[in-house]
């Protein structure tokens, strides 16, 4: 079976308020995807980061890791991610540079592109639903990723 060329990962606890942004825009993304679209994509929900996702980077042309973001000024924040060894790389639970980093690490080469989208969050209370202004500035990230769907 061939590997889609774009993959996109969110990830967060859907049970702490705002941490489930990233869950909840990959269900908002998987509904708003065209059937042109969903041949080329990829779409993966996970708790959190953790170096086997390296494997699922393998022969993708383009991946987008998508999380809350409480430094996330609006409805999002976009940057590009590079590989870095930080304190997570002694843990289960990766960040965005020490994913990449363990790619590197285990196939010998660099990652293809990786963008990071920081979805806007505010609080994470255990129990607590998502705040309004974290599901309000869900349909602005959506809309980004269609287009960063099509960019290709």
């Amino acid at each position: 079976m061939a590997v889609k060329p774009l993959l996109i990962i969110a990830w967060g606890n859907r049970s702490r308020g705002d941490d489930a942004v990233g869950p909840l825009f990959l269900d908002a993304l998987g509904r708003a995807l065209s059937d042109e679209q969903t041949p080329r994509v990829d779409l993966l929900e996970e708790h959190q980061l953790h170096p086997e996702l390296a494997l699922d980077l393998v022969g993708r042309q383009r991946v987008l890791l998508a999380d809350a973001d409480p430094q996330a000024e609006g409805a999002f924040a976009i940057s590009d991610v590079q590989p870095g060894s930080d304190a997570s790389l002694a843990s289960h639970t990766l960040s965005a540079p020490a994913l990449l980093a363990v790619y590197c690490e285990l196939h010998g080469r660099q990652p293809p592109p990786v963008t990071l989208l920081g979805l806007h969050a505010e609080r994470f209370g255990l129990g607590r639903p998502p705040s309004e202004a974290a599901t309000e500035a869900l349909p602005a990230a959506v809309l980004w990723a269609l287009g960063w769907i099509d960019a290709d």
